[in-house]
C-alpha cells in the first residue's frame, strides 16, 4: 500500500472513527466500512464490509449511487444450501474461493454474459459479505488459474465422493474452433457430426442427487474411452447407472463395479417375447416387468403402459399417413413402450427401474450446462480456461442440486422447478441504509415456498 493512501486511511479513521479498510481493485484503492455480524447458521461472527467510495489522493470520492437495496430472498436460499461446498471452496481454493462461488452463484440465477457477471453480483445482498473480484478484466485471470488448478479440482471431487454408492454417468460435447484449444479435437458425436470438439464427463451422486464429478476430455475420445478414463481416475466400489452410449456388452466384462446399464432397443440379446411376471406403479404409470439370466448377467425388460399406448398411437398415425403399413406395426408393436437394461445385479426390477429413473433426472440439468457452455465458449481462449469455466459451471449445478433437494423432499417436483424457486424468492429485498437495515414485505407465494422447503429465510409475520 502507497504511503499517501495510509494517510488517507489514518485521517479517515480519525473522522470517522468505525473501522476501516482499503482494497486494492485494477489499481485503484477503495474504502469500506469493516465490521462482523452473527450468523445463526455458523454459530459464529462473519465479515461484511460497506463500500464507501474511492481513496484519491485528494480523499475519499463518495459513490452516491451506491446500491442500496439488495436482492436478499434469493441470494439467502442460495448461501443456506452452499455451506458444504463453500467449505471445499475455501480448503482447496484459500485464495480464490469468494470469486469462484460468485461466478457459480451468478451462473445459477441466469444466463449473464462474461463482462456482466460483477454487475449482477452486486445486485445480491450476500456480495456484502463475500468479497469477490469479478470484473470483466480479472475473470479471464480467474478461469486459467482455477483451471490450471486440477489437483485441487480433483482433491475437492474426492471428498463429495467419499461415501458415494450410486453414481450415474453421464458424456456431452462441446464445438470449438479455436486454434489454441488443444482439446478441441475432431471427433463423432450423436449428431454424426465430425468438427472439432470438446467432451465433458458428468457424474452424479443418485443418493444424494448432486454432481460429484467432472472431466473435461479430447474430443476423440469416444464415450466407452472417457468412462474407462474416469473409472481410473475415482476410487469408488459402488453401482455404475450408465445411459445408452455405453450399451456394450464388452464392456460390460471390463467394469469392475457392479452395473446398470440401459440397452438400445434392436441389441440382440433382448428377449421381446418374454412373459411379464410382475408389475408396479411408477408416478401413477403401470409398469410390467420381467427378468432372466443372460450369461454372467441379468437382463430386465420393462413396459410403460402409458408409453406403449404413446408409441402405437404415434405408429397408427404415421399408417393413416400412408407412412407405414400394418405389417410394419405388428412386427413393430412387440418393443412399444419397453425398456431393457443389462446388469450383474440380482435384484427387484423394480429397484433396478429406480436406479435407471434416478439418472433420467439429472439429464436435463446436465443438456442446460451444456447450453450455456455453448453460448460461452467464445471467452474460453486455451484448455486452462475451458477446464476453470467448466469447474465453475459444476460448482454452479452443484448449489441447483442442493436447491433441488429441497424442493424433492417437500414433495414440489411436480409443481416448482429450481429456477421457478428462485425468482419467488428474489422478490424479496433488504434495503440497506446507514446502519439500518429492513427486509421489504414477503410476498404471500414467497412465504408459503419458504414455509414449505423449511428454509426459515422470512421473517414470521406477528399471529401467523
Amino acid at each position: 500500500m502507497e504511503e499517501w493512501v495510509k494517510d488517507v486511511l489514518q485521517e479517515e479513521k480519525r473522522k470517522r472513527k468505525i473501522p476501516l479498510e482499503v482494497k486494492r481493485l485494477n489499481g485503484n484503492y477503495y474504502l469500506y466500512h469493516s465490521t462482523t455480524k452473527y450468523d445463526k447458521e455458523k454459530h459464529g461472527a462473519r465479515k461484511v464490509s460497506d463500500y464507501i467510495g474511492r481513496i484519491t489522493e485528494n480523499g475519499i470520492v463518495s459513490n452516491d449511487n451506491s446500491r442500496s437495496v439488495y436482492e436478499y430472498g434469493n441470494s439467502e436460499l442460495i448461501y443456506s444450501v452452499s455451506k458444504d461446498i463453500i467449505k471445499l471452496l475455501k480448503k482447496y481454493f484459500p485464495d480464490t474461493w469468494e470469486s469462484i462461488y460468485a461466478m457459480s452463484v451468478v451462473r445459477l440465477i441466469s444466463y449473464t454474459p462474461m463482462k456482466s457477471i460483477k454487475e449482477r453480483w452486486d445486485k445480491l445482498y450476500m456480495s456484502r459479505y463475500i468479497n469477490a473480484h469479478v470484473s470483466p478484466n480479472t475473470l479471464t485471470d480467474l478461469l486459467i488459474e482455477t483451471g490450471s488448478d486440477i489437483s485441487s479440482q480433483y482433491d475437492l471431487f474426492n471428498d463429495l465422493m467419499h461415501d458415494s454408492m450410486k453414481l450415474a454417468f453421464d458424456l456431452s460435447s462441446i464445438f470449438s474452433r479455436s486454434e489454441n484449444i488443444n482439446m478441441a479435437e475432431k471427433g463423432h458425436n450423436h449428431e454424426h457430426e465430425y468438427i472439432p470438439q470438446i467432451n465433458i464427463a458428468m457424474v452424479f451422486d443418485l443418493d444424494y442427487y448432486k454432481p460429484v464429478f467432472l472431466k473435461s476430455l479430447d474430443g476423440s475420445v469416444r464415450d466407452i474411452k472417457s468412462l474407462r478414463k474416469v473409472l481410473e481416475e475415482i476410487n469408488f466400489n459402488g453401482v455404475l447407472v450408465m445411459d445408452r452410449g455405453f450399451a456394450s456388452y464388452s464392456l460390460a466384462d471390463e467394469i469392475n463395479n457392479k452395473f446398470i446399464m440401459p440397452l438400445r432397443r434392436n441389441n440382440k440379446i433382448i428377449d421381446y417375447n418374454a412373459i411379464f411376471k410382475s408389475s408396479f406403479m411408477y408416478r401413477d404409470r403401470g409398469i410390467l416387468c420381467t427378468s432372466y439370466k443372460y450369461g454372467k448377467y441379468y437382463v430386465y425388460i420393462f413396459q410403460d403402459q402409458l408409453l406403449m399406448s404413446e408409441e402405437a398411437n404415434t405408429f397408427i398415425s404415421l399408417i393413416a399417413d400412408n407412412k407405414k403399413s400394418q405389417d410394419d406395426y405388428n412386427s413393430a408393436s412387440k418393443v412399444f413402450g419397453k425398456i431393457a437394461i443389462l446388469s450383474n445385479i440380482d435384484d427387484k426390477p423394480e429397484n433396478i427401474y429406480l436406479m435407471y429413473k434416478q439418472r433420467e433426472e439429472i439429464e436435463q440439468s446436465f443438456d442446460a450446462m451444456k447450453n450455456e457452455l455453448e453460448n460461452d465458449k467464445s471467452y474460453l481462449s486455451n484448455d486452462d480456461s475451458i477446464r476453470g469455466y467448466f469447474f465453475i459451471s459444476f460448482v454452479s449445478l452443484y448449489i441447483y442440486y442442493s436447491i433441488f433437494v429441497l424442493i424433492r423432499a417437500a414433495g414440489l417436483t411436480d409443481k416448482l422447478s429450481v429456477k421457478d424457486a428462485l425468482l419467488k424468492y428474489s422478490r424479496v429485498y433488504r434495503i440497506v441504509h446507514n446502519s439500518k437495515e429492513i427486509i421489504s414485505e414477503v410476498p404471500a407465494s414467497s412465504e408459503r415456498i419458504d414455509e414449505q422447503l423449511g428454509t426459515n429465510i422470512f421473517p414470521k409475520k406477528l399471529g401467523s
